[in-house]
């Protein structure tokens, strides 16, 4: 876990998506959550850089991204190509496949959780304060 605040990187390519979580997991009642430091990724290319430059505890990853399938981030962290040296952060896969399969090869691909789209903020911050209170 990050000292201080916990950090949660969102991988997510629609603005206001971004904008949407950023605001839910201000308001939270839950302190941990609330007080997160969250930062951004638009695409896989710039949650690559991120990752190898920063160290955060949560990855909230959506799984249909402009550069290829959030799966592939959670892979290469799984293996250390991204990342290498950090402590890993919990993966929430957040997407609107939720076929039995589609979870199954989100944990093979290293996921800790998995999140539905469209979700209801509730389950948003339980998610995260789940995946969170694991890391301590």
């Amino acid at each position: 876990m990050t000292a201080g605040n916990p950090r949660i990187l969102l991988v997510e390519d629609e603005e206001l998506n971004r904008n949407l979580v950023k605001a839910v997991l201000a308001r939270a009642q839950i302190a941990a959550v609330r007080d997160a430091e969250v930062v951004d990724a638009a695409s896989l290319a710039v949650a690559r850089e991120k990752l190898d430059a920063e160290d955060v505890d949560l990855i909230l990853l959506d799984m249909n991204l402009p550069d290829g399938n959030g799966l592939s981030l959670a892979n290469e962290l799984a293996t250390g190509k991204v990342a290498a040296g950090r402590p890993r952060p919990a993966v929430v896969a957040v997407t609107a496949s939720v076929l039995p399969e589609d979870r199954a090869a989100a944990r093979e691909a290293g996921c800790d959780g998995f999140l539905d789209k469209p979700y209801a903020a509730a389950d948003l911050v339980a998610t995260v304060a789940d995946q969170l209170s694991r890391r301590r």
